[in-house]
């Protein structure tokens, strides 16, 4: 077959993005390196293989990432429609039959007439056009390339050495307080004490709390050069109060005194919506990350909208990189899709694979771009991974604070308020779609 468009990668994104422009009536070549070579992580031959939990997340449109599912199913995702074909029962989540959900990705890529499939590992980029989603385990040889296509320096990370971010409308803000130490500057952070007996008792649990297991394709020397909260409070009793629990040039409004410890928390966007606890990089479990953290009287109970996290994950410096639609900035027939740039999860995957392929489809059928907005939240990922703003780029989860706040006063619950944001979003996927 004679292709207009290489996609590199059958998993979540890759899929969707072949999926995507095979619709258009597009000639798409899926290269995938499967079963020829696999990670570590990968187990199965099929398309679209989930490697950690089988669950896609809650559906709600109370939340954001129910609302980009719902967004994704408006406009015909082939991952959403697997995922309903082949549910099973968790609750409010959308989870599935893992191996019946991957082979009816591979079924339906292998059957569409327009899709010519090809099993071979990459070790250079094509000459495009071509959307690149090999995923955070981007095999050796073709991460090289890709870290010299971007003239190497720090174009590329490879290892994810995160903190936790919580929601800003989840803090309790009668422990903390808005300052900079020894009050040089703007007040750019909060501040949440704890006294001499809530210290001790969060030393106690941070240091025997449960870490999550190290994979065969995670590498520990990442410990070595950004060590977890957990191990810095097993070194000693004190140790995380000469560090980033250092309560020295901040004094508490409410006492006049410094704290016994303070854990600071820095604005992690612009709209001062979510906040990153600094120094917190962990490799505790989820579970635990909850509820240790939560023993400090602000987080009490703080909404977690990306857990710490601490494993090789191969992801581009995408604000400096990729434009809005996922495209290289030096060359727009190069796209990138899914979680090495810098989205986090199956859905966000699969979410920039489907808007980089109708933007690149539409490029190459001489359309217009659709230019999706940043209420929705499939444009508001594209949105935070091109912002040249963010300095310090992590990968993200969708969460409501990267989606544009409603532009008039919402008198309700955050419930309802959140309600009317996927309202807003969803009327305008249903006219891009009307559109496509």
């Amino acid at each position: 077959m004679k292709h207009d468009v290489t996609v590199v990668g059958a998993g979540l994104a890759g899929s969707e993005a072949a999926w995507q422009l095979a619709n258009m009536g597009l000639k798409v070549q899926l290269i995938e390196m499967k079963p020829e070579k696999k990670t570590p992580a990968h187990h199965s031959d099929l398309f679209g293989e989930l490697v950690c939990s089988n669950s896609l997340r809650g559906d709600s449109l109370a939340n954001a990432i129910g609302l980009l599912k719902e967004e994704l199913r408006h406009l015909g995702s082939l991952i959403l429609r697997s995922a309903e074909e082949n549910r099973v029962e968790a609750g409010g989540a959308l989870a599935v039959d893992r191996t019946a959900f991957a082979r009816t990705i591979t079924d339906a890529l292998e059957n569409h007439e327009n899709i010519e499939i090809v099993h071979r590992e990459l070790t250079e980029l094509p000459e495009g056009p071509a959307i690149i989603a090999t995923g955070p385990l981007t095999s050796d040889g073709l991460a090289e390339a890709i870290h010299r296509y971007f003239d190497g320096a720090d174009s590329m990370s490879f290892y994810d050495a995160a903190a936790p971010l919580v929601s800003f409308d989840s803090l309790d803000m009668d422990h903390c307080w808005f300052a900079s130490r020894y009050d040089k500057g703007t007040a750019d952070y909060i501040n949440c004490a704890m006294n001499e007996q809530e210290y001790l008792a969060f030393v106690e649990a941070l240091s025997t709390a449960q870490q999550a297991e190290v994979h065969g394709f995670e590498d520990k020397k990442v410990f070595e050069g950004c060590m977890p909260v957990e191990v810095m409070a097993r070194r000693g009793v004190d140790t995380l109060r000469f560090g980033p629990l250092k309560p020295v040039g901040l004094k508490d409004p409410k006492t006049g005194r410094e704290p016994y410890a303070v854990v600071q928390l820095r604005k992690d966007n612009r709209q001062g919506s979510i906040y990153n606890i600094v120094g917190f990089q962990t490799h505790l479990k989820w579970p635990e990350q909850k509820r240790v953290f939560s023993m400090i009287p602000a987080l009490k109970h703080a909404e977690y909208l990306r857990y710490g996290v601490m494993h090789r994950n191969t992801y581009l410096d995408s604000p400096r990189l990729l434009d809005a639609c996922y495209r290289a900035r030096k060359n727009p027939n190069i796209a990138f899709a899914g979680q090495m740039t810098g989205v986090e999860g199956y859905v966000e995957s699969t979410a920039s694979g489907m808007l980089a392929a109708l933007e690149m489809g539409r490029k190459l059928l001489g359309k217009e771009p659709i230019g999706f907005p940043t209420h929705t939240a499939i444009g508001a990922l594209a949105g935070y991974i091109s912002d040249s703003t963010v300095m310090k780029f992590q990968p993200m989860n969708i969460n409501f604070g990267i989606i544009d706040p409603l532009n008039y006063k919402f008198k309700g619950k955050k419930h309802d308020r959140y309600l009317e944001v996927s309202r807003r979003a969803l009327e305008t996927i249903d006219q891009i779609a009307a559109s496509l």
